[in-house]
């Protein structure tokens, strides 16, 4: 059995970017977003998150940004796909409580299939939410993963860019 992630969080983020769960190679290498096809630390970058793109292996140095990591659930597999609705079930009381524990201004949603699960919603458009998720407002992103083919990096860069141009200062 992989090793469960360790999250890189803090008290009042700005964003907590929150992943479905982890891949079995970020959980084996210990690091966020370590599969060669996962294209987070990439987006990151090119919408305007940070100075320079952030290696797997360097992924705590996200907190410097003010940004954490966190995902809905902690078992780690290939696939999203592999988790069931009672593992969504199990997760949600723990999810929200680390929430209202760190108080993010923002919790950004990797894909729709963790925020479905712990709304209830049925239906939900990405970007900015109109309902708060224990305190934070909730923008709602597409998913990096290199297995998710529907977003083109393009367009992925798109959509982490309204959050981003959303939260700066003007």
């Amino acid at each position: 059995m992989p090793p469960i992630l360790t999250d890189l969080i803090a008290q009042n983020l700005t964003v907590i970017f929150c992943g479905i769960n982890p891949g079995l190679k970020s959980a084996w290498d210990g690091h966020h977003f370590s599969g060669r096809s996962n294209r987070f630390w990439k987006v990151l970058h090119q919408a305007g998150f940070t100075p320079h793109e952030i290696a797997p292996v360097n992924d705590a140095s996200i907190l410097d940004f003010g940004y954490g990591l966190t995902t809905a659930v902690a078992r780690a597999t290939v696939r999203a796909d592999e988790l069931s609705k009672d593992e969504f079930a199990d997760s949600i009381e723990a999810f929200k409580f680390k929430m209202t524990h760190y108080k993010p201004k923002y919790i950004a949603f990797l894909g729709k299939p963790a925020y479905i699960a712990f709304s209830g919603k049925k239906l939900i458009q990405w970007g900015l939410q109109v309902e708060e998720f224990c305190g934070a407002r909730v923008w709602v992103l597409p998913n990096p993963s290199g297995l998710n083919r529907g977003f083109t990096l393009a367009d992925l860069v798109t959509h982490y860019k309204e959050l981003h141009e959303a939260i700066s200062p003007i």
